[in-house]
């Protein structure tokens, strides 16, 4: 029975060390990622964090290069399936903006060096006579 025990506890400590190792390469992989800030908003926390989220996930799915029209086109396409329509999206580095918006339907942040603009308007149906 000693040489099981001895067997069991090998085991155990390599386990161990492997979700220490995987531990260890999340917190660098995070600490790696640039850090989200808010500019302006007035925007739900809860929606916020979706915008962050999806806008980081999206982010790390570009190998290298960002793709501003990609990542503006999948978090107006998220926000408008989840939230209603009318979301819009601006994307990029260096860009100005004036914009009316809904209220609780504001966010503009930095992730790094990518700057996002998420905005609501409201839609009125047209009338019809």
């Amino acid at each position: 029975m000693e040489g099981a025990d001895v067997e069991l506890e090998r085991r155990g400590k390599f386990l161990s060390s492997l979700i220490q190792k995987k531990k260890a390469k999340e917190q660098q992989e995070h600490s790696d990622r640039p850090s989200v800030r808010v500019r302006a908003s007035d925007m739900p926390l809860a929606l916020q964090n979706r915008a962050f989220r999806s806008a980081r996930d999206h982010l790390d799915a570009m190998a290298g290069k960002l793709d501003s029209k990609r990542l503006a086109l999948a978090l107006k396409k998220e926000f408008d399936s989840e939230y209603g329509p009318a979301w819009h999206c601006i994307v990029g580095t260096n860009f100005g903006s004036y914009v009316t918006h809904s209220t609780g339907g504001f966010l503009y942040f930095q992730i790094g060096k990518v700057y996002v603009l998420l905005f609501k308007t409201r839609v009125e149906p047209l009338d019809r006579r």
